[in-house]
């Protein structure tokens, strides 16, 4: 089986991922006082206003929104705050307006593939089986009935959500839909009304202010020196706050990056633009700082040359990783290696747990001395849908627990930091034929092979441009007939025929020992992956080679 056969849908090229385009980094602000706290508080309160105020008339403008509208916008911000805080709440504004839009989009996709699914299902007999590539009919006439009402349902949701996007409407929650509807639900939250809303109301601050090049340090609405010192230049209505010249004030903490912090203060000592976010975890009641910058686009390097090494095929599941080295001609090499991670508990904890997955994956893959990691270009967006999978929970739980967003996003940055190399390959039947062509034969008495191990043999091959099967055909020359196999036999009687083949009792792997012969030491069948075959296969090449 080829990559390209009939009946199969077209295989995407493989390609090298571009490196990220930005950088975020975070630090705690210890030993604030209580004024610090106070004046971080008032701030955040009353840009959060104006970011609210903002955003709604950000969505009444819909479609009509342009550059004057955005200046007006602007201009009236710029009496309660400043020019600078005016442009970062505006930015923001318009950001999150086109996030929800391109949100609103993923819906109505959702809702078309489940439309189209449930039509074709309605329209099978009842009890009609399905195949692997569509599904059949429902299983009884009660569960027909039950899909016929959910179908008028989601396709009045689909007209809905389809005129809202026509009209430029957008649902924007600040603070979070998820945290909203956990209101009527603390309980289950694990929270009482007034941890509620503690919380609701600082998701709704808004301290957050983008850099400017050129200008001391990067940044003149929060400025942060090279030494640690943090300063906010306050709006307008609380000037009277300030403890410094020009209506600034500085905070009491100090603030130290352990991660990139020599890049932090390279960019700053070039008054190269750095945007900062202070927030405040309330469950830990801890005042944080990140700082972001973009970066320059890098040119990837080459296909060819991210090859040149080998390769490190990466299988990607909701657990783990399984990844194996590949020679640069396509042979694993040593044995299979599995990086596992969780996925429960916090969010943050499981980011900590992909991030350190991903860490020990490097560090391998370093120490193999290849250039490049190749990996599924996976997307389940459409896969999700309940009307496709139905009944299989437990199947939509496991590709739901596949973190493909944030492990791309994770994988490409922490590669790049590492000078390595993400080459994205189309996922289309690599489990499949990697366990067909690659399971059995690597399989030792002291390695087992899983199909998810064979997947990232598979995944490692065409990455690195080679077929997924273990072996094709020599060239046409250099096989028994000089052009080609031999298809038929020849006739008893045909001239210049070859002779036909001895009995089954007379070949050399399979003989007996008759009285009055001697022995002959018979050849073992070779083991190498190259050449290991199942039995029905390896006797029949066989006899093709000593025909």
């Amino acid at each position: 089986m080829s990559d390209s056969n009939k009946g199969l849908r077209a295989i995407d090229d493989p390609f090298v991922a571009p490196g990220p385009s930005g950088v975020a980094i975070r630090a705690r602000l210890k030993h604030l006082t209580s004024d610090d706290d106070k004046v971080l508080r008032l701030v955040g309160e009353h840009l959060g206003h104006l970011a609210s105020l903002d955003l709604k008339r950000r969505c009444e403008d819909g479609h009509d929104h342009d550059s004057d509208t955005w200046a007006a916008r602007k201009q009236a911000l710029t009496a309660a705050s400043s020019s600078r805080w005016a442009g970062s709440i505006t930015r923001a504004t318009h950001d999150q307006w086109a996030l929800s839009r391109r949100c609103r989009l993923a819906h109505i996709q959702s809702l078309e593939s489940g439309v189209r699914t449930m039509k074709r299902r309605l329209s099978q007999p009842i009890g009609e089986k399905g195949t692997k590539r569509a599904p059949g009919g429902y299983r009884s006439k009660g569960e027909w009935f039950q899909k016929s009402r959910r179908l008028a349902i989601l396709e009045h949701r689909l007209d809905v959500a389809r005129a809202d996007h026509e009209t430029g409407v957008v649902h924007v929650v600040r603070g979070g839909r998820k945290l909203l509807g956990s209101r009527h639900h603390l309980q289950a939250a694990d929270l009482t009304e007034s941890e509620w809303r503690e919380r609701w109301q600082a998701q709704r601050w808004f301290l957050a202010a983008d850099g400017e090049s050129g200008k001391r340090f990067g940044n003149e609405t929060i400025r942060v020196t090279a030494d640690g010192q943090v300063s906010i230049k306050l709006p307008a209505p609380l000037a009277q706050m300030a403890n410094t010249d020009h209506g600034r004030y500085i905070l009491t903490a100090e603030v130290a990056f352990a991660h990139r912090g020599a890049e932090w203060a390279g960019r700053i000592s070039g008054n190269k633009a750095v945007a900062y976010r202070i927030h405040l975890d309330v469950s830990r009641g801890r005042w944080y700082l990140t700082a972001s910058w973009t970066k320059p686009i890098v040119k990837t390097i080459p296909l060819a040359t991210a090859r040149a090494e080998g390769m490190i095929g990466v299988d990607t599941n909701a657990g783990h990783f399984a990844a194996y080295h590949l020679d640069r001609d396509g042979n694993p090499v040593g044995d299979p290696r599995r990086f596992h991670y969780e996925l429960t508990g916090s969010a943050d904890h499981r980011d900590a747990q992909i991030r350190h997955a991903i860490s020990r994956l490097l560090h391998w893959a370093k120490r193999c001395g290849v250039n490049a990691i190749g990996i599924e270009n996976l997307d389940f967006t459409a896969e999700k849908t309940r009307e496709k999978h139905g009944r299989r929970k437990r199947f939509r739980q496991l590709i739901a627990g596949i973190p493909t967003g944030r492990l791309k996003a994770r994988l490409i940055s922490m590669a790049s930091e590492a000078q390595l190399s993400i080459v994205a390959v189309d996922p289309a039947y690599t489990s499949q034929w990697g366990g067909q062509h690659w399971q059995k034969p690597l399989v030792t008495p002291r390695r087992k092979m899983s199909r998810h191990d064979a997947a990232g043999i598979a995944i490692g091959r065409r990455a690195l441009g080679h077929p997924i099967r273990r072996r094709t055909a020599p060239p046409q020359h250099h096989r028994s007939d000089g052009a080609g196999h031999r298809t038929v036999q020849a006739g008893p009687g045909a001239q210049e025929r070859e002779e036909t083949r001895p009995p089954a009792t007379e070949r050399a792997h399979d003989a007996r020992r008759r009285p009055g012969t001697t022995g002959t030491r018979e050849t073992s069948a070779s083991k190498t992956v190259r050449d290991v075959r199942s039995s029905g296969t390896w006797h029949q090449m066989s006899l093709l080679d000593t025909a």
